[in-house]
């Protein structure tokens, strides 16, 4: 299986660095060598990274938390969005809020405001306004929706921060630090990997590269949900057949594989 990723990482231009003189020096366990100036990242610790993000995303997303991914990047967003769609998960990918994690209460507000425009822009009761005024909330709903579309399902703060560029996305970074939430991310050259819990190296500047570890991460958390729904069943299955699927009798909790806000901060 590593020799089949490392031809797909290959040929998705992973490898890929920034030039020489751009590099962060935290970053030269990563660097396996120099051509033409532009630092070549080492495939073998990408694929490292990879993994153990991977291992990780599966537990959490077995314990029905949720991960949030942040690629605002024009060449990523479309691949980003689409990922995190795919696993059923929030995403941003337009433009980081201020506040998105530490003042999490005025976003879900925010959150309240958008749903109620749906319902009114659609509703008879719209067209009672002024056309100045219809005007003004079509517009405010195109700008919440663009800035918050992705965030709609975030009923709760994540266990986890999937970021594509940490260094473009360094203000997203400092609030999951401060909130005590891990990251995980595809760190360039010019990154410091000393804010990062689980860095991927690898290029975040090509669409097939954020493409690749995209989709791969978010195979992961599809995988981990179908491992809990699997779970789930036969545990259901084993109460109804043993007796203990009675409504009279308390079921215990299951503990979750990853404690919340407590999880490890693993070296480089």
């Amino acid at each position: 299986m590593s020799n089949v990723l490392a031809q797909e990482l290959i040929e998705a231009g992973v490898h890929f660095g920034h030039r020489a003189s751009r590099w962060n020096p935290k970053m030269r366990p990563y660097i396996h060598g120099r051509k033409n100036l532009i630092h070549i990242i080492d495939v073998r610790e990408t694929i490292r990274g990879l993994l153990r993000a991977r291992k990780y995303l599966k537990q959490v997303s077995q314990t029905n938390s949720l991960i949030l991914f942040v690629g605002t990047k024009r060449q990523g967003a479309e691949a980003v969005a689409r990922e995190a769609a795919r696993c059923g998960m929030p995403y941003v990918s337009d433009r980081w809020l201020g506040g998105t994690l530490t003042n999490f209460r005025t976003i879900r507000n925010r959150l309240a405001r958008l749903e109620e425009l749906e319902a009114l822009i659609p509703s008879e009761s719209f067209t009672h306004y002024s056309k100045k005024m219809q005007s003004s909330l079509r517009r405010e709903h195109r700008k919440m929706l663009r800035n918050l579309g992705g965030i709609r399902t975030l009923s709760r703060l994540p266990e986890c921060l999937v970021v594509f560029d940490p260094k473009k996305e360094k203000n997203a970074v400092n609030e999951a630090r401060k909130m005590g939430i891990t990251t995980v991310a595809l760190i360039d050259t010019d990154c410091d990997p000393d804010v990062i819990d689980l860095p991927i190296p690898g290029n975040d500047d090509s669409i097939r590269s954020i493409e690749l570890v995209a989709g791969r991460l978010a195979d992961a958390i599809l995988e981990g949900k179908a491992d809990a729904a699997v779970t789930a069943q036969t545990s259901g299955e084993g109460g109804e057949a043993t007796g203990e699927g009675d409504a009279s009798k308390p079921k215990p909790r299951a503990r979750p594989m990853v404690a919340k806000r407590s999880v490890p901060k693993p070296t480089a």
